[in-house]
C-alpha cells in the first residue's frame, strides 16, 4: 500500500466513522431531532454501523484502520512503524472532516439548541449542551479511573483485532470488518458507561478541535482539560494489546 493510498482510505473510512458516530449522538442528543432521547443502546449500534460503513471503505485502501490505537498495536506487533505516521495523519484529518459534516448534516438542529423547560415567569429557553457530539465526557471524573477504563477498554478492542487476524476464515469471507463491528457495538454496551468509550484517540481528539471552533451556538466548553485522557488512554491500551498479542500469540 502506497502512503498515498494509505492517507486517502484512512481519511475517507475515518471520516465516515466519525459521520454515523458523532451523527447518532447528535439525533439522540439535540432538542429538534426526531431520534431524540432514544438511548444508549441506539448510540452504541450507531457507532457499530460506523465502524461497518468506513471500515469496508477504507480496507481496498488502507486495511480500514481508523484508529491510531489499532495501528500502534499492530506495530508493536510486527515492528513495523515506517507507515504508522500516514495512517495517524489520515485518521486525524477524517475524523475532523466527519464532524464537520454531522455539524453540516445537523446545521438547523444546532441552531435551535436550546431545550424548553417551565419557570415562575413560564416557559424559557436553557441551552443544551454539545460536546458529547462530538467527544467523550466521563460520568465520574476520576483522572485515574478514566484513564484505567480507556485502557481496559482499549485492550478489550485490539486485542481481540489483532487475534482475529489468526481466523484465515473471517478475511477469506470477508466478514471480518463485520465482526468488529459487534465488537464495537460490544464495547459500548459493556464499558461504555463510565467515560463513554472513546477507544480511539482520532476519533476524540479531531471532533474536539472542530467543535472548539465551531460557530455552534450555545455550545459549551469544549473541556480541553479532559482531552489528554481519551487520546493517552487507548493509545496505552492500543501498546499493551500488541505486546500481549506478540507474547501469547
Amino acid at each position: 500500500m502506497s502512503n498515498g493510498d494509505i492517507f486517502v482510505g484512512e481519511t475517507i473510512g475515518t471520516a465516515i466513522l466519525i459521520l454515523f458516530g458523532a451523527g447518532v449522538c447528535a439525533a439522540v442528543t439535540l432538542r429538534y431531532s426526531k431520534a431524540r432521547a432514544s438511548g444508549w443502546i441506539v448510540i452504541a449500534f450507531g457507532w457499530g454501523f460506523g465502524v461497518l460503513a468506513g471500515a469496508y471503505t477504507a480496507a481496498p485502501l488502507s486495511g480500514g484502520h481508523l484508529n491510531p490505537a489499532v495501528t500502534l498495536g499492530i506495530a508493536v506487533d510486527t515492528g513495523e512503524w515506517g507507515k504508522v505516521w500516514v495512517y495517524v495523519l489520515g485518521q486525524l484529518v477524517g475524523a475532523m472532516l466527519g464532524a464537520v459534516l454531522c455539524y453540516l448534516t445537523y446545521f438547523a438542529q444546532f441552531q435551535a439548541n436550546v431545550s424548553k423547560t417551565g419557570t415562575t415567569e413560564g416557559t424559557a429557553d436553557e441551552p443544551l449542551p454539545t460536546l458529547g457530539i462530538f467527544s467523550t465526557i466521563p460520568e465520574i471524573r476520576n483522572p485515574v479511573a478514566n484513564l484505567m477504563t480507556e485502557i481496559i477498554a482499549t485492550i478489550g478492542l485490539v486485542l481481540p483485532i489483532l487475534a482475529f487476524g489468526l481466523t484465515k476464515g473471517l478475511g477469506e469471507s470477508g466478514t471480518l470488518v463485520l465482526i468488529v463491528s459487534l465488537l464495537v457495538v460490544g464495547i459500548g454496551l459493556s464499558l461504555g458507561g463510565p467515560t463513554g468509550y472513546a477507544i480511539n484517540p482520532a476519533r476524540d481528539l479531531g471532533p474536539r478541535v472542530v467543535h472548539t471552533f465551531l460557530p455552534i451556538p450555545n455550545k459549551g466548553t469544549s473541556d480541553w482539560g479532559y482531552a489528554w485522557i481519551p487520546v493517552v488512554g487507548p493509545l496505552i491500551g492500543g501498546a499493551l494489546s500488541g505486546l500481549i498479542y506478540n507474547a501469547a500469540f
